[in-house]
C-alpha cells in the first residue's frame, strides 16, 4: 500500500517539479494514516519524518517498521538507502523543537532553488534548514528587493535575507534568538557569494526586545514569520502569535516606511488577523497565492501582505 501510493505521487510531483526547474520540494504528507510521514526530497537526498504518534509498537518492532519503510523509499526513488535520512517529527511549542539536537552526526547537504544555493541539514534538527513552503513567498522578496532596506525577523536559517540580496537589496538584516541559526545564515549568504559586511547585518537577540528600540520608517520591506507560541528561557515573557500580532504588527508598521510593505506569516492553523486593529492601508491574505504546488491542500500556515 505504502509503495504504491509513492510510485504514484512521485511520479506526479517529479514531473511538476522537473517542468518548474525546482530540485527540493515535498511529495508525500500523511497520504496514508498507516504511514504518518513527511516526505522530501533534497537535491537526491531524501529527509523523511515520522509525525510523532501513539503507534502501539514495542521499541525494536518500530525500529524494524521504520526500516522496512526505509527500504521501500529507496526502492521507489532508487536512491541509496545512506541517502534517506528519517527521524521522529514530534512538534513543540513555538520553535523550540527547532533548537534541539537529534543526532551528532552532521549531514549537509548543498541543495539549489531559484538559481540560489542552500545549505540543508538532514540529522541534526527537527527542520532541515529551507522550508520549502515559502518558496514562492521568497520569489516575491527579490523581486521587490532592489534598492530596498529589507528586515527579516525570526530569520531562522536566512532564506528570505539570501533572496533579498540576490534582488539587489540595498540593505538586509537578520534578526533570530538562536546564534547557531544566525550563523547558517550568514553561512548561507556567504555560499551565494553575496555577503557584504556594509550590507548584511546578523543580529543575535529576542526580535520583540529588539522591536521596542526599532527606528521609525526605517526599512522598505519587512519579512516576520514568527512562532505559534514561544517562552524561550531567552526571552522575556511568553509570546502567543494570535494574542500578540496585533502589537507585532503595529511595531513593525511604525518602523516602516511610507509605501513599505510587510511579509506577515505564521502556522497557526486556527490563526485569525484581527484586521480592524491593524493601521495598515491594504492588508491581504496572499496564503493562495503563496502555496506551492507540493503543499496545495496541506498548507497550515498563513501568509499576508500588509502595506503602509
Amino acid at each position: 500500500m505504502f509503495r504504491n501510493r509513492l510510485l504514484k505521487v512521485y511520479k506526479h510531483f517529479s514531473k511538476l517539479a522537473r517542468r518548474q526547474d525546482i530540485t527540493c520540494y515535498r511529495f508525500y504528507d500523511h497520504d496514508l494514516p498507516e504511514f504518518p510521514f513527511a516526505i522530501e526530497l533534497y537535491n537526491g537526498a531524501v529527509h523523511a519524518a515520522e509525525y510523532k504518534r501513539r503507534h502501539g509498537m514495542e521499541e525494536a518492532e518500530h525500529e524494524e517498521w521504520l526500516l522496512s519503510c526505509k527500504m521501500v523509499i529507496s526502492e521507489v526513488l532508487e536512491l541509496p538507502l545512506d541517502l534517506i535520512f528519517m527521524k521522529v517529527r514530534q512538534r513543540k511549542a513555538g520553535r523550540q523543537g527547532q533548537y534541539e539536537k537529534f543526532d551528532e552526526l552532521k549531514v549537509e547537504r548543498i541543495v539549489n532553488e531559484g538559481g540560489l544555493s542552500f545549505i540543508v541539514n538532514l540529522t541534526d534538527y527537527l527542520d532541515t534548514g529551507l522550508f520549502l513552503d515559502h518558496r514562492i513567498t521568497r520569489g516575491m522578496v527579490r523581486e521587490q528587493a532592489k534598492g530596498k532596506n529589507v528586515l527579516n525577523l525570526f530569520c531562522y536559517t536566512g532564506s528570505f535575507s539570501v533572496y533579498a540580496a540576490a534582488g539587489g537589496a540595498r540593505m538586509v538584516t537578520s534578526v533570530d534568538l538562536s546564534k547557531t541559526y544566525l550563523n547558517w545564515a550568514k553561512r548561507n549568504m556567504q555560499y551565494n557569494k553575496l555577503y557584504k559586511d556594509t550590507q548584511h547585518d546578523f543580529i543575535h537577540g529576542d526580535v520583540l526586545e529588539w522591536l521596542d528600540y526599532l527606528p521609525a520608517n526605517s526599512y522598505d520591506l519587512i519579512i516576520c514569520d514568527p512562532p505559534t507560541y514561544s517562552n524561550s528561557k531567552r526571552m522575556e515573557g511568553d509570546f502567543d502569535v494570535q494574542r500578540d500580532h496585533v502589537q507585532l504588527l503595529k511595531q513593525l508598521l511604525k518602523g516602516l516606511t511610507e509605501g513599505g510593505k510587510i511579509y506577515f506569516s505564521n502556522n497557526n492553523t486556527g490563526f485569525v488577523l484581527e484586521r480592524d486593529k491593524i493601521p495598515a492601508l491594504t492588508v491581504k491574505d496572499i496564503t493562495a497565492t503563496t502555496t506551492p504546488f507540493d503543499f496545495q491542500g496541506k498548507l497550515h500556515r498563513k501568509c499576508f501582505l500588509i502595506e503602509k
